[in-house]
């Protein structure tokens, strides 16, 4: 089991391990309480700045990713592409210059075009969790959906999970398919 997140990116679940599926959900275990107490926060992101890069309109994801920003003590930016020089014609890689430039320490990313997270991980320092890409993935979706699998049935080894939907397009079955299959249902 691994004990502790060693990857500086989190770009999908295709490349991750069981055991780092496990370390992530298990890690959401012990935040879960935090929501629950009078005090909503703790020092785990003190002094570290969280930009939310949402190139593609979003609501929950942005929002999910803002309050457990705040809840863990980090600051945060929220840009859209609206707001952004990307209405003005500015390049994905100029844009990760900025970025670079404001020395965010993680960079949340909705993009609809698949590999913009892995194109902006090569190219900063900053972290980047991958909060949509296309039809490619969308790695947090599916973390919380195996947390709530294994919340409600206890495991996720040897359960047979349909998805039902427009599986070929959509990036969050695609992880959801991933992550299943690497925890043995």
């Amino acid at each position: 089991m691994t004990t502790r997140w060693t990857r500086k990116d989190l770009l999908g679940l295709r490349e991750l391990s069981a055991d780092e599926i496990n370390f992530v959900l298990e890690t959401a275990d012990a935040f879960k309480q935090v929501g629950t107490r009078e005090i909503k926060k703790v020092p785990a992101l003190r002094g570290k700045t969280l930009v939310n890069f949402f190139v593609e309109p979003s609501t929950r994801t942005r929002i999910s990713f803002e309050l457990a920003a705040f809840r863990l003590s980090a600051d945060v930016i929220n840009i859209s592409a609206t707001t952004s020089s990307l209405t003005k014609g500015e390049t994905l890689k100029d844009t990760a210059r900025n970025l670079e430039a404001l020395h965010a320490d993680i960079l949340v990313l909705r993009h609809s075009s698949a590999g913009a997270p892995q194109f902006l991980a090569n190219r900063l320092k900053a972290s980047v969790i991958n909060a949509g890409d296309g039809a490619h993935e969308h790695p947090t979706q599916a973390l919380l959906d195996l947390y709530t699998i294994r919340e409600r049935r206890g495991k996720i080894a040897g359960l047979r999970v349909a998805i039902i939907g427009d599986i070929l397009f959509s990036r969050v079955a695609r992880s959801n398919i991933f992550g299943l299959l690497k925890l043995g249902a």
